[in-house]
Formats: structure tokens, sequence, C-alpha cells
């Protein structure tokens, strides 16, 4: 997944890691999140849980493995409700112009892991909640 932004890369980062701005694009209306922590360091950890209209929880964790601010993380991924499809994310952004590219590759062990992502995904919605906040924190 690929997306511009109109913002300076360590604007980006810190939307991208600090809790106090995932917890606001992480689940995206009528969801709530519900949980935010993150340990943003080389073997700390990251856990998200939001709750859908319906009453659902949904929760994410995983290790960091590697960080080198403003430019990338790269971390395992877990989403409980798929506990086959484990995979390690990688974020890397990009500067020029005044416009950080944000890059996220998802490598799952296995094929049916991958599968479970192409049933569902909200995270251009998601992108367009960290949008706002970059819009809102440049104003």
């Amino acid at each position: 997944m690929t997306r511009e932004f109109d913002a300076p890369i360590e604007l980006v980062f810190d939307v991208l890691t600090k809790p106090e701005y995932v917890s606001k694009w992480g689940a995206t209306p009528p969801d709530q999140m519900k949980e935010c922590s993150i340990d943003l360091r080389v073997g700390g950890t990251y856990h998200s849980v939001f709750v859908t209209e319906d009453g659902t929880e949904c929760s994410f964790r995983g290790t960091y493995l590697e960080v080198e601010p403003p430019i990338r993380t790269v971390e395992t991924w877990l989403f409980e409700g798929w506990p086959d499809a484990e995979a390690v994310e990688t974020m890397q952004l990009h500067e020029a112009d005044g416009v950080t590219t944000l890059t996220i590759r998802l490598a799952f062990r296995d094929k049916a892991g991958r599968d479970h992502m192409t049933r569902f995904d909200g995270q251009q919605d998601s992108f367009d909640g960290m949008e706002e906040i970059l819009r809102s924190l440049l104003a």
C-alpha cells in the first residue's frame, strides 16, 4: 500500500507511531478505539484494540524488529481475529518537495494468511483519518 501526504516526514512518522495520534486514526467511525499502546524501540511492542458498531473487538499486536526514525519501522503484525495471518510489516517513508510517501508492505508467512487481506481492508479509511490529523497539525 502506498499513500502520499502533504506533510514533512517527521510529522508523518509521529502520526504513525505515537499513541495520541494512532488512537484517533486507527479506528474509523463508527468504530471506537478502546486501547492503543506503543513502545517504539527494537523489542518494544504495540497493541491496539477497537470496537465495531456491533460490539466486536478487533485486536492488533506486534513487536518492533527495526526502528529508524523518521524513515522506517519493521514489526511483526497479528490480527487476533485471523491467527493464521501473522505477517511482518514494513513501513517506509520518503520525503520529496514537502510530500511524504508512505509505503507499507505486509509479508505473510503463507498464502492462506495473505488471502485474508483480500477480503476486507479498512486501511484507506485510516489513511484518510491520518490526512485529517496532519492537516489539523499543519494549520
